[in-house]
């Protein structure tokens, strides 16, 4: 059978497509993704340098990326921004110790991974990184749809946005400090010792002996003797 000009062109043109998609390199298999950097996200949101400042300075950050990077739960921390931190009142956070600015850290983060959708079907309150210390550590949740309120008892602060929410990470920035309340909230006054009881007052003085009466029984028991010596002096003259 005659090969006919047409039949050899596509069968030239198959041919040339075959041997190209023989030559074509395999695409290279995507490589697993680095540790995440929680520092990194922050510096990318602008607005965070009192926050990475007092991470850093607290070392608490070396602890949140170690842990972030080990755990299989993921995390969820609400970082503050700067004008959050600004409008504390004066000498709010100055006036922690080492230690208490390290439950503050602790207190804006969740142990685990959460969607705003996720934090709308939780339980409250939410335990945070300083649950399980004296005081009251979680965080309260509600809303509805994309709007989500997060509230300590003593701020409440609304969640619109967020820095970063893939997992293992979610990041939120929120425009208020978190205040925990066993740091920031009213301390009951200290409890003064028991007045004494006005039954114990008279109990001792009943047992205190009466000095007048003595005195008065013993000036007449003298002047007795004194009386009775003189008649019998007269007597004995007489």
């Amino acid at each position: 059978m005659a090969t006919t000009p047409l039949s050899f062109f596509l069968l030239s043109l198959l041919s040339l497509s075959l041997n190209a998609q023989a030559q074509t390199p395999t695409a290279p298999a995507p490589t697993p993704s680095g540790p995440v950097n929680f520092t990194a996200v922050l510096v990318k949101g602008g607005q965070f340098a009192t926050l990475i400042r007092l991470l850093n300075k607290t070392q608490t950050l070396n602890q949140i990326e170690n842990q972030l990077n080990s755990s299989s739960e993921g995390m969820t921390i609400f970082a503050p921004t700067d004008n959050a931190f600004n409008n504390l009142k004066a000498g709010a956070l100055n006036g922690l110790n080492q230690q208490e600015q390290v439950q503050l850290l602790q207190y804006h983060t969740l142990p685990k991974f959460y969607t705003m959708s996720n934090l709308l079907l939780v339980s409250n309150p939410v335990p945070t990184q300083a649950s399980g210390q004296d005081g009251v550590w979680g965080l309260n949740f509600t809303g509805q749809s994309n709007q989500v309120n997060v509230s300590t008892g003593l701020v409440e602060v609304q969640i619109n946005n967020a820095l970063r929410q893939d997992s293992p990470l979610a990041v939120y920035p929120v425009d208020k400090v978190l205040l925990p309340e066993a740091l920031f909230g009213v301390k009951p006054p200290t409890a003064s010792p028991p007045a004494p009881s006005s039954k114990s007052n008279s109990t001792v003085a009943a047992a205190e002996p009466s000095t007048g009466k003595n005195s008065a029984g013993g000036r007449n028991v003298a002047l007795g003797l004194v009386v009775g010596l003189g008649l019998v002096c007269m007597g004995i003259l007489s």
